[in-house]
């Protein structure tokens, strides 16, 4: 009877200090593949021979083809990312056909017979290289300024004399087209992102032109509507932080001037075919004079659409009197 209760004794002993140890030992199932060798993965349309077993669940629950119609329906920059997940994506996504699709709707302005001689002459025939490293405008957000300035305030019983930053936004939205739209607003990111197309009415104050892109160089016009008539013209540098991003302009010239009654129909012209040979202090109307305007050119910074609610440039100016570009 004495060595049944010691048996028991020994047994719930032993019981509770698993139950201890539970808590203590951390689960590690990764630590499983110490050791385990993986054959690289076969990429879709891969000429190899040899039958490959993929383990991956994702792989063998959709075939090769299904996940190549998946990435041709993705945007270049969500095709980057994606590359990141596994070998076998990424070796997928280098297939050209993605990238010469993407090159050919960026730039699509120039025509196919061109691009395909650009490529050639300048990228050794890849496509991927060429949306890399050719400069092009971005129509998958919007591109927007920052700008402050001080505004002396009244003064109170002429003992303090307060001061006020007012901040305010440019706004450019680009289409592959050749088209674009430009706001200048003192509302933040998130608000405008939401009507600026051109479905936004006229209380909106989204004006619509043309651009044009030659190298790195970007040329903009659009006509502002009114009793007169006046053109708003801008050159603009395109940069990026790193390769291939072009999420930054620099703003090298921004320029108003009047354009006779006789020389466009309506704000739906093309206007930058009409002043784009104008010299910058050109004006063909009077009473409109050709000004270079010195402020508000800070360097435009390209915010996608999925960050416009998340951006630091929704902070009111309490919060962030100036931002740098970089």
């Amino acid at each position: 009877m004495t060595s049944d209760y010691a048996n028991v004794a020994a047994e719930l002993e032993a019981a509770s200090r698993m139950r201890a140890a539970q808590f203590f030992v951390t689960q590690r199932p990764w630590l499983d593949l110490y050791g385990v060798n993986i054959r690289p993965v076969a990429p879709f349309g891969s000429a190899s021979s040899k039958p490959v077993v993929d383990p991956a669940l994702i792989h063998r629950a959709l075939p090769d083809e299904l996940i190549f119609e998946i990435f041709s329906k993705m945007a270049p920059y969500t095709l980057g990312r994606a590359a990141c997940v596994c070998r076998k994506w990424r070796y997928t996504i280098r297939n050209p056909v993605f990238w010469r699709n993407a090159c050919l709707r960026a730039w699509q302005v120039t025509g196919v017979a061109e691009n395909y001689k650009i490529l050639q002459s300048k990228y050794d025939g890849s496509w991927r290289r060429m949306w890399l490293s050719r400069p092009r405008v971005r129509t998958d957000g919007l591109y927007v300024s920052r700008n402050t300035y001080i505004r002396a305030g009244a003064a109170e019983w002429k003992i303090t004399k307060p001061v006020h930053i007012v901040c305010y936004y440019r706004y450019l939205r680009f289409y592959p087209s050749g088209r674009f739209l430009y706001k200048n607003s003192s509302q933040k990111v998130k608000e405008v992102a939401k009507y600026m197309n051109f479905r936004a009415t006229k209380g909106d104050c989204v004006f619509g032109g043309h651009y044009t892109l030659s190298e790195d160089k970007v040329e903009a016009a659009f006509l502002y509507p009114g009793l007169r008539p006046t053109v708003w013209r801008i050159r603009l540098r395109l940069r990026g932080t790193i390769a291939g991003a072009n999420n930054r302009m620099d703003l090298l010239a921004l320029v108003t001037s009047g354009v006779s009654d006789t020389e466009v129909t309506g704000p739906d012209e093309d206007i930058l075919g009409v002043v784009e040979r104008w010299e910058e202090d050109e004006t063909h109307n009077p009473d409109v004079p050709a000004i270079t305007h010195k402020r508000g050119l800070t360097p435009f910074v390209f915010i996608p659409f999925e960050e416009v609610e998340t951006s630091v440039l929704n902070l009111p100016v309490e919060r962030m009197d100036y931002y740098v570009p970089g």
